[in-house]
């Protein structure tokens, strides 16, 4: 007998792939994938710790005590914010509530791989747009835009190349935008970026129809292992996310950890103020040796090895020195690797581990 068949949509689907952490034992340093250089907050692992005495209950069915301490953080109306378990849920969550067979999705050429992956998975086309300089790029965008688009996702800044469009360029994609289609902006790095003319998508959110900005506690907020991410938009939207979220995706510990951890704004700051002191002196290292480095608002940056072959050479050399970093071939860029902003000393390491790289090459 056949066994049963998957939709070919799925069947399309490359899995996601994460970065090898084998390397150096427990003296690795690891900056594979773009986690805070310092850890939690210890409010948040505090609040992790005490709420073990409630594991044998259900977590509240919606999340909502931390829905409504982020409404209170950001100035937000709670009936506007729904959780996640990460904020790849609710990505997949949006093309599930607003996607199908026979639909498309549009995204930029190195965006974010949860979004093809998504799209796939409930049976509609993504469509890469052409970037500019390694950077997402409007008309491209736009010129992508047909009957049968339904989302644009919009990694903001994006990973893994580090660039962003700033609030004026968020404001024409919108505006070249159907009324029908739904804009994601993924604003998992926004804690980090200083540029004065980013938005992360609140402003639009909140005043138009068809936009969601999504976040998530991942990254400055050093609790990628429990998996919380949100997202802002319209009312209507928010309770059709809503009618297709799994009960219970939160968990109590994560709940407790995340509200604790936006209650600690001196953690929180001293992770910004790191990654802006160290990225720009981190990118003049490399740069000195005579590596490209692409320009980022991120925690993290890409460094051009010449070809394919080297960039597989130095994720090597690196690996076998205890320094993790991540390939990002998947995101179609082969001759690029991609590093964390660790602590400085970290950094350091890191940066005499390429000198060696690029003096034995």
């Amino acid at each position: 007998m056949a066994p049963p068949k998957a939709r070919p949509g799925v069947l399309q689907i490359t899995p996601y792939d994460g970065s090898e952490v084998g390397a150096g034992g427990a003296n690795r340093i690891v900056i594979s994938s773009n986690e805070s250089a310092f850890g939690p907050s210890w409010r948040a692992m505090e609040a992790y710790s005490a709420s073990s005495e409630e594991m044998h209950r259900y977590p509240e069915i919606d999340a909502r005590s931390l829905r409504q301490a982020l409404a209170d953080k950001h100035g937000l109306e709670v009936e506007r914010i729904i959780c996640g378990c990460g904020s790849d849920q609710l990505i997949d969550l949006l093309a599930l509530a607003y996607a199908g067979p026979g639909d498309e999705t549009v995204y930029s050429e190195h965006g974010f791989t949860m979004y093809p992956i998504a799209t796939r998975g409930v049976g509609a086309t993504p469509v890469a747009a052409l970037e500019t300089a390694l950077t997402a790029d409007v008309d491209a965008i736009l010129d992508c835009i047909n009957e049968r688009t339904r989302i644009v996702f919009l990694a903001n800044p994006n990973n893994p190349t580090g660039t962003y469009l700033g609030d004026a360029e968020l404001r024409r994609l919108h505006a070249g935008l159907p009324d029908d289609v739904l804009l994601v902006l993924d604003a998992a790095y926004a804690e980090y970026v200083v540029a004065p003319d980013y938005d992360p998508g609140v402003a639009l959110a909140r005043e138009t129809s068809n936009v969601v900005m999504t976040r998530t506690f991942s990254k400055i907020y050093a609790l990628a292992s429990l998996r919380i991410g949100w997202a802002y938009g319209p009312r209507e939207i928010i309770e059709i996310l809503d009618r297709v979220r799994p009960p219970f995706n939160v968990s109590t510990p994560a709940i407790a950890a995340g509200i604790a951890a936006l209650s600690d704004d001196e953690h929180t700051s001293r992770a910004r103020d790191l990654n802006a002191e160290v990225l720009p002196w981190f990118t003049s290292k490399i740069e000195e040796m005579g590596l490209a480095v692409n320009p980022s608002v991120g925690n993290f940056v890409i460094v051009h090895f010449g070809d394919e072959g080297r960039a597989e050479a130095a994720y090597r050399f690196l690996f076998e020195r205890g320094v993790v970093t991540r390939r990002v071939a998947g995101y179609g860029l082969p001759e690029w690797v991609r590093m964390s902003i660790g602590k400085r000393d970290e950094m350091q390491d890191v940066i005499d581990a390429l000198r060696a790289f690029v003096g034995a090459t």
